[in-house]
């Protein structure tokens, strides 16, 4: 029997369970063995990590890991939905601001200082993005239509709104789009590397502050009062 990309993806729960020795408690915080593998995958990449890798770093047995999420691709494809849940409000929000009482381009200053807050919570999110786009397989395709493209999807509409209203430089609202989504994921994710030339990194406080100003910046002209 051929197995399909999605079936790799999308375990079903029967099969997952059948899958390793049971766990041993009932207590096992799943978030957190799924935002440990984000940040092993992140780091070392999806080829580089192994289940058993990702275990020993969350101090667990390997056969739990297995038994919750199954093969390596079934928890990676766990890893990109638990991400897609969590950034569920920040989708909502941002969407929710195309029929907000307020100019256009207060939309979308406020939908970037929405984003800000949300990578600073999690930075290594931009950087599971930054390594996962490194490959073109069925993995990107499953990150994109689950993680991607709601967020592009519900900001895109603000950056055209603020270019159909003059106060936005009429530019190709997909290039603006990734140029500013990129500047801020991509700079905090890669903070550990910024320490070597500037201590800002280690001041989160005032770190988030300059990322804003200067993605606030990047719209050109006045902010909106």
């Amino acid at each position: 029997m051929t197995t399909t990309p999605t079936d790799t993806l999308n375990p079903t729960d029967g099969e997952r369970r059948s899958r390793g020795r049971p766990a041993r408690s009932t207590t096992v915080d799943t978030g957190q063995l799924l935002r440990q593998a984000r940040s092993m995958f992140a780091r070392h990449g999806f080829d580089a990590t192994s289940v058993r890798d990702i275990a020993r770093s969350a101090g667990v047995d390997a056969s739990l890991m297995t038994h919750y999420f199954g093969s390596k691709p079934e928890l990676w494809a766990a890893v990109v939905k638990h991400i897609a849940h969590d950034a569920m409000p920040l989708v909502k929000a941002t969407a929710a601001l195309a029929q907000a009482d307020m100019a256009p381009r207060q939309r979308l200053e406020r939908a970037l200082e929405i984003l800000v807050d949300r990578v600073f919570k999690e930075p290594d999110i931009g950087l599971f993005f930054s390594t996962a786009a490194t490959e073109h397989s069925e993995r990107m395709d499953f990150l994109v239509e689950h993680v991607v493209r709601p967020y592009h999807d519900a900001m895109l509409p603000l950056i055209k709104g603020a270019i159909d209203a003059g106060v936005l430089e009429n530019n190709e609202p997909e290039i603006v789009y990734w140029m500013l989504v990129n500047a801020v994921s991509r700079t905090v994710a890669y903070g550990h590397v910024i320490e070597a030339f500037s201590a800002l990194p280690k001041r989160p406080v005032v770190f988030k502050r300059a990322v804003l100003k200067m993605v606030l910046s990047m719209l050109g002209g006045p902010a909106a009062g």
